[in-house]
This record gives structure tokens, sequence and C-alpha cells, in this order.
């Protein structure tokens, strides 16, 4: 071998072994200044003496022993601000803050499916040990909208008066306005069993911790749970899992997209989502702008439902359901409401006099609307749902003049229509909870249900 061989030869081991130990530093985790717990207000804690950035995660010491995960959600005269992740007990004055490196991204893959998990990843269905070896940044940059595929094809939910008068296009986002007690759950669960989405991603988020099973156990069953994720953070969680809850169901989603599945993400409920950060803002001292709601709701609101839609490749998409919890069933005056109308592609209204009088699913027509129907469906389709909500308007309008037996026969020949075909209409917006009612099927009936006698 020649001498410029050799030399090129060692010069080429130096390389790789000085590039192995630089690897090995690079994994060496750097010194954390620990530092103490000076003051506790409500859920805020307040930690000197240490620096973490926004978002990372902290360990404060208990008495007990255990230690208290806390996440920094902000920092203010050389103090971090820190909220528990968990139940918050046993913390004492000037107890020892350590900055850890939390673990990147959550669990993802073919092994969530049928599985219940926490905002955390931590199994909560008892069915063992979460064999997920892939993992997914909780938060993305967002899609080029330029890039965005656009939404041309529909989506079938299997909910007949959604598939004909509200048709959902594959990738829309779209908000279900719904007091408490009108069938919200009930809803979700049929388009959960009934959609022809490859996977379906459930967030329960701040939801009553009885709702969760029995919507596990009962709206779901088993069949609609075989390709379904559940991500649940029930109302007594803190309001750092719940937003973390509603993130996770979000990346989960987002992951199946990527694989080119078509994917139907059901969040129940945008509200709690909204009043978790509302929570957390007030907490560090972020003033109240709109009914007690500070600016950052508002402007995480999009940041989260802009995750949803159609990739940039054509490939997958995740088509999203957000439900809007409305108080008094006003959805109109609601600052929440009004800001998921401006930002969703169409909303879904439930009526609670429809609930009330037996019909189901209490969707109010009238108030509805999909944005995106135009661009999915047929023009002999769209004309005949034009029709459909011009009779059944006509009567609605005239509704308490019939009830009252003051309208007079032949009074406005529109009227006269309208109570003729009434009874048909009402009865085709009307769903059994167990008959699905695919789109072929439902555009046939809203061409006859429309149809002059």
């Amino acid at each position: 071998m020649s001498a410029d061989n050799h030399k090129a030869t060692r010069n080429a081991h130096w390389r790789d072994a000085l590039a192995v130990q630089r690897a090995s530093v690079e994994r060496v985790r750097p010194l954390q200044a620990e530092g103490k717990l000076r003051r506790v207000v409500g859920l805020t804690l307040e930690a000197v003496g240490c620096e973490a950035p926004v978002g990372s995660r902290c360990m404060v010491a208990g008495a007990d022993g255990k230690q208290l995960e806390t996440e920094v959600v902000g920092f203010s005269d050389g103090r971090l601000l820190l909220m528990p992740t968990g139940e918050m007990h046993g913390v004492l004055p000037n107890a020892r803050v350590t900055p850890v490196a939390s673990v990147s991204g959550i669990p993802v893959g073919d092994a969530l499916l049928g599985r219940v998990i926490g905002p955390d990843g931590v199994p909560l269905d008892g069915m063992g040990p979460l064999l997920a070896r892939d993992r997914a940044p909780l938060r993305r940059d967002p899609i080029n909208p330029m890039l965005r595929q656009p939404i041309d094809t529909p989506l079938d939910t299997g909910v007949r008066a959604i598939n004909s008068l509200l048709t959902v296009g594959r990738g829309q986002r779209i908000g279900l306005f719904a007091g408490s007690g009108v069938g919200k759950s009930t809803l979700m669960g049929m388009m959960t069993r009934f959609t022809n989405a490859d996977v379906v991603v459930v967030g329960l988020i701040g939801e009553r911790g009885r709702e969760v099973k029995e919507f596990v156990d009962h709206t779901l069953g088993e069949e609609g749970r075989r390709r379904a994720v559940v991500i649940a953070a029930p109302a007594d969680a803190p309001p750092l899992s719940r937003l973390r809850g509603a993130q996770v169901a979000t990346a989960v989603a987002e992951h199946f997209r990527d694989q080119g599945l078509r994917v139907l993400l059901l969040m129940d409920s945008l509200t709690r989502y909204a009043q978790a950060q509302r929570e957390i803002a007030l907490a560090i001292g972020e003033p109240p702008a709109t009914k007690g709601y500070p600016p950052s709701v508002f402007a995480m609101l999009p940041a989260l439902v802009e995750r949803a839609g159609n990739d940039a490749e054509g490939r997958g998409s995740i088509t999203a359901f957000y439900t809007v919890l409305t108080e008094g069933d006003d959805y109109r005056h609601d600052p929440i409401a009004d800001s998921a109308r401006a930002i969703l592609d169409g909303h879904i209204v439930l009526s609670r006099d429809l609930a009330e009088a037996g019909h189901y699913p209490a969707i109010d027509i009238e108030a509805s609307i999909s944005r995106v129907m135009h661009s999915v469906v047929s023009k002999d389709h769209m004309r005949a749902a034009q029709r459909f909500r011009q009779v059944y308007s006509a009567y609605r309008q005239q509704r308490d003049l019939i009830a009252v037996g003051a309208y007079q026969k032949g009074s406005d020949p529109r009227t006269d229509e309208a109570i003729a075909l009434y009874p048909r209409l009402s009865a085709f917006l009307q769903q059994e909870t167990d008959t699905p009612v695919y789109l072929d099927e439902a555009e046939a009936g809203l061409v006859d249900a429309a149809r002059a006698n």
C-alpha cells in the first residue's frame, strides 16, 4: 500500500471515529438547573431558578415522594408558569422543580385501532399495553393552502338527512351545533358505524366520565369500534389534558391520512376545547376579551381546525365533525359558536323542538348548510334538494296558523302543496339509529319525497 493510500485510510478511520464520538455527545442530555416552587395560585404553579421553553415538561417533587408532572405555559419576571397535567396534591413550598426532556411525539399506528387512550397515550380500556412502535409529532406545520387538494368527492355518512340535503365532501370540516340531550352522541355514533371512511378517530373532550364508557360500549358498538380510535379526556381532567386530548386526536387522524386513508374525525366537543384554553389563559393572566374568552382562544380554534382536510398529495383525507355546545339552545350569540361557523365548511343544527316531538335525528334543515354540497353532487341532486327545502320551509313558516286552524285552504298554492307533502317530507328526515341509508338510496328518496302529488 502506498503512503498516500495509507494516509487516506487512516484519515477515513479517524473521521468515522470522530463522527461516532460526536453522535454520542449529541445524545447526552445537557445539564438542567433545578428550580424551586415559589407560589401556587389555583392551578398555576410558579417556579424560580430554572429555565425551560413553553410547552416543555417539568417535574415537581411532592411531599409523598411522588412527582407531579407539569407543563410550561408561560413565564413572567424570571418565573416559570406551570400547570399540572394530572391531579395536584401534596405540593409543598420550595419543592424541587426539575425540567425534563419529554418523549417527542405520540404513539400512532394500526395498534391504536379498537383502543381507548387518554391524552398521554396511556390505554384506558384495560386491554393491555399499547404496542405502537411509530410516533408522530403533536403539532405539525400547516399544509400550504395552495397545495391542498380540492373537495370534490362525497363522503357517505349513512345518515339520510345528511346524505340528501347536507351532503358532506371528503375533507370537509363541519360543525354539529346542539344543546344537551338532543341526540348529538347518537348521531355521532350513527356516522361512526355507517360512514365509508377507512378509519374513525373520536375525541371525547370534556365530557362526563360516564358518557365515555356509554359511547364506546353502546353508541359506538363492537362494529364501529374495530376501525376506531377513541381519545378520552373527561370533564374532571385538568385543562391541559383536555387541550392535549383534542390535539392528540387530530395528530392521530393526521397519521392515518398520511397513510393514504380516508379518516373521519369526530371531536366532541370544540366548546370544551375552547373552555380549557380559557381556563389556562385566565390563570396565567391573559385578559378576557369576548364574553370572558381571551384572544388566544380564537387564535387556537382555527389552528386546530385547519389541520383537518385533504392532504397535498390527494391520497388521504380527514373529514371532521366538531360538536359545538350551545347554551340555552341559542347558537347565534355564543362567541365560540360564532367563531366556529366562520372557520368551518358548514354546520348542522340539532333542534330541541324536533327532539321533544320524537323526530330523530333532530336535524333542523332550515338552519343547517353544507358549503361544499354543490361541488360534490350532481345538478339533479342539487335541484331536488332545493325543491325539498322550499316546500319544507313553506310549511314551517305557516305551521302556527295551520296548527290553530287559522289557515284557509286555497289562500296560497305553495302552502297548500306544502301541507299535502309535509308528512312525507317529515318521515323522510327521520331514521332508525340501527338502519343506514346510503348516498344513492338517499338521493333517490329525496327526489321521490319532493315530487308533487
